[in-house]
């Protein structure tokens, strides 16, 4: 494999090393293919490893590469098409919802979502873990944190542990009538439990879509959910819902 050497230019030396690779990725590599090692990436383009992981990074960003557990960085397949949004304004749970319950446990949430809840940081939450798979693949995780008195009802005798408990969470947050609600979308790093289950490294890009939803004059309950950046391209139509759109398009959103 011969050297090839970047010609001088007045952008960011990893900026333009990210555009020769991701032409080198639409001329050598196939969707999955495993790149060579980074001392082999570096000395083809002649760089130092540190602008070669810097354009890595913006590439894994953009959606072009993954890093796998035990694999290592490999060419991506097209962002899958993941809807977000919705025009009427639904309850977690309800008929049609594509997130899949996991658990649910009762505890103080972190202080943020206290906050957020209005709820004092000692009071315990329930918190609904749910995720979601798209095309066979994890694309999401999200935390729903619920307080006590927006499901004033539940029975443990019913619903003691699990992913039975956690529908029956989400079961008697139904019988609240849901007023409004509001989203927040923002670039993150995965967090190593978020990590573990999107199958990514911990610090991989992801997009963190926060919504608060309104019942009786307060928020009723909190959602905090973890797309996969490289998997995922975020849009706004004219409904203010938002949607994760599949597309040819490899520029970052």
């Amino acid at each position: 494999m011969g050297t090839t050497q970047l010609e001088p230019v007045p952008e960011p030396k990893y900026w333009h090393l990210k555009t020769v690779l991701s032409e080198a990725l639409d001329s050598e590599f196939s969707v999955g293919e495993i790149l060579p090692n980074e001392r082999d990436l570096a000395a083809r383009f002649g760089v130092a490893r540190a602008t070669l992981r810097q354009a890595l990074e913006q590439l894994e960003l953009e959606g072009r590469l993954q890093r796998r557990r035990g694999v290592g960085t490999t060419v991506a397949p097209p962002r899958v098409g993941v809807s977000v949004g919705a025009e009427q304004h639904v309850w977690p749970g309800a008929a049609g919802d594509a997130w899949q319950p996991v658990d649910s446990t009762r505890a103080a949430p972190p202080a943020a979502v206290a906050t957020a809840l209005e709820t004092s940081p000692e009071e315990p939450v329930h918190t609904v873990r749910r995720s979601r798979v798209s095309h066979g693949q994890p694309v999401a995780a999200e935390l729903l944190y619920i307080p006590a008195s927006s499901v004033p009802d539940l029975s443990a005798i019913d619903a003691p542990n699990g992913t039975a408990r956690a529908r029956a969470v989400l079961r008697e947050l139904q019988r609240l009538e849901l007023e409004s609600q509001d989203r927040s979308v923002e670039l993150g790093s995965a967090r190593a439990d978020d990590a573990k289950e999107l199958d990514r490294l911990p610090g991989a890009p992801v997009l963190v879509v926060t919504t608060r939803f309104f019942a009786e004059g307060r928020t009723a309950a909190l959602s905090v959910a973890t797309y996969r950046a490289d998997t995922c391209r975020l849009t706004f139509g004219d409904s203010g819902g938002v949607e994760i759109h599949h597309g040819p398009e490899r520029q970052a959103s």
